[in-house]
């Protein structure tokens, strides 16, 4: 028989993960408003957001908020994001699946900051590469800084031949970032939290998953942004 010292760590411990469940829950949602929140502001930004004809061309959006980069001597960052997909670039966005940033630097250098980091991918391959369980961004994966300003008709190249533009916005300044050597990985706890089960990024995208409410916001502001760049074609 077990004792009573046995039994109660044991159900203390039982307690406290199921109290983290809501609690981890409710970081997802906040992560995803902060999501639609940063779409919003760099869309809005007069002649500083992304090209509204790339937005309206692109097969997925990736929205990685906050992402932290601490440095001293080795560097580091580390971010959870949110990649948004659409089956057909006419269709109307889907499910958010969950992403962890994570990459490294070695170089003389001291200093720490947030930045919210935006990919565009776009094409079907780049959207199949980003939907594996790992994928590590640079030149050799088609990545690279996408322009910034209201129309891309002057930087065609970088439509033309770049599966996935990326951009980063830092203490209000908004630009083309280049993210060599850094992973995105799916998050299979949050899709647990998203979804109530762990759901791998490829089965979210690539079927007919239905959103959960706390993504509602997101998803509207890329239906409306894409339309308005649709609209100005």
């Amino acid at each position: 028989m077990k004792t009573l010292k046995t039994v109660l760590p044991i159900g203390i411990l039982v307690i406290v993960a199921a109290g983290a469940m809501p609690l981890r829950a409710d970081k997802t949602a906040e992560r995803l408003t902060e999501s639609a929140t940063v779409l919003t502001e760099i869309m809005s930004a007069p002649d500083q957001g992304i090209p509204s004809d790339l937005l309206a061309s692109a097969h997925c959006v990736v929205i990685v908020p906050g992402v932290k980069k601490v440095a001293f001597i080795v560097g580091g960052k580390y971010g959870r994001g949110f990649i948004v997909c659409r089956r057909d670039i006419k269709a109307g966005w889907g499910a958010p699946a969950a992403v962890r940033m994570e990459g490294g630097s070695v170089g003389w250098q001291i200093g720490g900051s947030e930045t919210d980091v935006v990919m565009l991918v776009m094409d079907q391959r780049g959207m199949e590469r980003l939907l594996q369980s790992k994928f590590t961004l640079g030149a050799s994966a088609g990545v690279a800084a996408g322009p910034v300003g209201r129309k891309a008709s002057a930087q065609t190249d970088a439509k033309m031949t770049a599966k996935i533009l990326t951009y980063s916005r830092s203490r209000g300044v908004f630009a083309g970032l280049s993210l060599g050597g850094a992973t995105l990985r799916q998050d299979l706890d949050e899709n647990l939290d998203m979804y109530g089960q762990k759901l791998r990024n490829k089965q979210i995208v690539m079927t007919d998953v239905k959103p959960p409410t706390s993504a509602s916001e997101l998803i509207s502001v890329l239906n409306r942004y894409s339309r308005e760049s649709g609209a100005g074609k």
